[in-house]
């Protein structure tokens, strides 16, 4: 294979992606190598700009699945700071649901927007109760203990660590002596009165004295510059919302619209049915300027019916998740990268961008996951673990851990992730998805980095750019393919060694 040829030459290697995926039978990502282009640039010359849907660009081809410990505030306001985009689950209430949203579109970097606050009625053991917990100590003091009422003092370690009585009322000890900032000052302006003041948070109120946004000390050397970040026309961060197929999921729409949700994510595990194109369909009538990514579907009958009904994205993948049981359990479903080119292939005559649903691992799932048509990647168990995914750290013989679980195990579904299975009324609960540990990869803003580079030195290897420009040597079939045995699988990985240390996704 060859392409960009200094000299005119072009001989090709291997099959291309129609060749690939017209054996009758399914693959997966590690069945099939991408053969090496012509290098003549640098992996910081690729960029990864790309379709969410038909409506929304992104700078960077990856998002966190609506998944109840993949996917609330904090990952999805990650992900959107890293050029990718978070999806909201909805294992929760509808007013839950919206609350998360808020917490995103309110974000700004460097401005705590949420802070835990106490009332002069707290105790101290309440603020020992908040530092053992979140492991900090200065809270704010409202009249009522809520961003409704009025700022009245800061309560620190420095006020209450030699006071025996643990039981004393904060209002006594706090201090109500205090430097604050005016709503709308920048994050550059409320630094530099940060330093001159040397105190450790600095409280910004509105005009009626109530508390608005918090900025920490600690803070200022994290507050990173995120020039690839996903924002709306109004600068806001972007954040997508998973609904069902069910009629309750008709009011989380017209709610999550209050609040400018960017993108609804139809979560169904088989997403080609009469409940998802009416749902689809009543969207697109009544709430026209949000996107809608439909699925789950792995073939072209599949897409062709959503794509007819108005979908503005697809989401690919049935049973490769490895949290899924649904290939075992029902006996249906279909060889991820299969999926995902079949889908794509057809999709792409519509312009509606898909978006690979599972079976990712590592980069090199990612990179052949968009060398095949895909435009985006969602992942689960790629950012689970990580310090913004939900949930609490544990130990296990000395291991840090976080739980991770499929929509469709018992747990999930007893809490509503059942939803997404037409089986919400059934008595006898059918699992397609298990619960389980995964090992702590620090933060998303170390993690992201580092896939994109391996991202970008893959697409240097390949010999392309941009995701188009890749896409398009696909179509024209100047992207060259070639299938590996099992044997060719095992000398692709490590192997001949007496032992071995595997590389860690965990990033500092």
């Amino acid at each position: 294979m060859s392409n960009h040829s200094p000299f005119g030459i072009e001989l090709f290697d291997g099959v291309s992606g129609e060749e690939l995926f017209s054996v009758n039978m399914g693959l997966t990502y590690r069945d099939f190598l991408v053969l090496p282009g012509y290098i003549d640039f640098n992996p910081s010359d690729v960029e990864l700009e790309t379709k969410l849907s038909k409506n929304i660009s992104l700078k960077r081809p990856l998002m966190s699945s609506p998944m109840d410990t993949v996917t609330e505030t904090d990952m999805a306001i990650a992900q959107a700071l890293m050029g990718g985009i978070g999806i909201i689950h909805y294992n929760n209430s509808l007013d839950e649901q919206v609350e998360l949203v808020k917490k995103v579109k309110r974000y700004e970097n460097g401005f705590i927007k949420d802070p835990i606050l106490l009332s002069p009625e707290h105790t101290i053991a309440d603020l020992d109760a908040i530092k053992e917990k979140h492991g900090f100590s200065g809270i704010p003091i409202t009249e009522d203990g809520t961003q409704s009422g009025k700022l009245v003092g800061m309560v620190t370690n420095r006020d209450v660590d030699f006071e025996p009585n643990r039981s004393t009322k904060l209002g006594k000890v706090m201090t109500k002596d205090l430097i604050t900032a005016s709503q709308g000052i920048s994050l550059k302006e409320a630094n530099d009165i940060l330093r001159t003041s040397k105190k450790g948070k600095l409280p910004i109120v509105d005009t009626q004295g109530r508390l608005v946004a918090l900025i920490c000390r600690s803070d200022l050397k994290k507050n990173k510059e995120f020039p690839y970040a996903s924002k709306d026309d109004s600068k806001k961060l972007r954040v997508g919302a998973a609904i069902s197929t069910l009629p309750e999921s008709r009011d989380r729409v017209a709610a999550l619209s209050a609040v400018g949700v960017d993108v609804i994510t139809i979560d169904s595990a088989q997403g080609n049915s009469s409940y998802q194109i009416e749902m689809i369909q009543f969207i697109k009538k009544n709430y026209p300027t949000i996107d809608i990514i439909a699925g789950n579907v792995v073939t072209q009958g599949q897409a062709a019916n959503l794509i007819a009904a108005g979908a503005d994205g697809l989401r690919i993948g049935m049973g490769p998740g490895s949290i899924c049981i649904t290939q075992d359990t029902m006996a249906v479903g279909r060889a991820q990268a299969t999926a995902v080119f079949k889908t794509a292939q057809y999709a792409a005559k519509h312009n509606v961008p898909v978006i690979a649903d599972g079976g990712i691992s590592n980069i090199g799932d990612i990179a052949n996951a968009l060398a095949i048509g895909a435009s985006m990647c969602m992942m689960g168990s790629m950012f689970a673990g990580t310090k913004e995914a939900p949930g609490e750290y544990f130990y296990e013989n000395g291991i840090r851990l976080k739980k991770y679980r499929g929509m469709a195990s018992l747990e999930a579904m007893n809490k509503g992730g059942d939803k997404r299975y037409f089986s919400e009324s059934q008595k006898i609960k059918v699992a397609q998805g298990v619960s389980g540990y995964v090992v702590d990869k620090g933060s998303v803003l170390n993690l992201i980095p580092y896939l994109i580079q391996g991202l970008r030195q893959s697409f240097q290897d390949m010999g392309y750019r941009t995701i188009p420009e890749l896409h398009s040597a696909l179509r024209q079939g100047k992207l060259r393919f070639e299938r590996r045995t099992e044997s060719a699988q095992a000398q692709g990985s490590v192997h001949g060694l007496y032992s071995y240390t595997k590389p860690s996704m965990r990033v500092e």
